[in-house]
């Protein structure tokens, strides 16, 4: 990683990704989880609040040490223990059905691979279990999904490898997952980003 995506995205994203709206759809994300659960983007643990009660372990897949780091307050105020299990969401280090559930929230979108990754959700995830997740990509409108493009080079410069036009609820679907829920909106923000910010909240199960 270089020193901007290292040092400055963490906080940069930290900061973006906060407020009460955010926290609102984080909460959405995490309703129904439950057991032993995976997280991948981890970040700085901004989903530990939103946890239900019925979650009994979190593991957390970190690439950032700076993001880990930054996570250590809120890893030690929340009620479920986290450890960090592995830095890369495309090779996860865990055997085959191995978890009730896995989270993501605004990490497909940085993943280098998607599709790789959410094969790898797929593995890990027991018969039944489920995909929670909160991203952002594709707009269903085509002039803002074309502008999405263009400004996606830039995005990815800007914000640590972050596409913003990535069709979400296809690649879900196209790993094996079947999307039961899902929500579309445009995510709150500032004026400038909210066009091309198209926000997804839904759950899949691993049939």
């Amino acid at each position: 990683m270089g020193l901007w995506t290292e040092r400055v995205v963490p906080h940069l994203t930290d900061r973006a990704l906060a407020g009460r709206e955010v926290t609102a759809l984080r909460e959405a994300a995490c309703e129904g989880l439950a057991g032993r659960v995976l997280e991948i983007g981890f970040g700085s643990g901004a989903n530990l609040p939103c946890y239900p009660p019925e979650v009994v372990t979190v593991d957390a897949v970190e690439p950032s040490d700076v993001g880990w780091r930054m996570s250590a307050g809120r890893r030690a105020a929340a009620r479920v223990p986290v450890r960090r299990t592995g830095l890369d969401g495309q090779r996860l280090d865990a055997g085959d059905a191995s978890y009730d559930a896995v989270l993501s929230t605004f990490t497909l979108c940085t993943i280098p691979d998607p599709s790789l990754a959410l094969a790898e959700v797929r593995r890990v995830l027991r018969s039944g279990g489920s995909f929670h997740f909160l991203e952002h990509g594709l707009a269903p409108v085509a002039r803002v999904a074309a502008w999405q493009r263009r400004l996606d080079p830039v995005q990815r410069v800007v914000c640590g490898g972050c596409h913003l036009s990535r069709d979400v609820p296809a690649l879900v679907a196209a790993a094996g997952l079947v999307v039961e829920e899902l929500r579309e909106s445009y995510l709150p923000g500032p004026a400038v980003s909210r066009p091309w910010t198209h926000g997804f909240v839904g759950r899949a199960v691993a049939r």
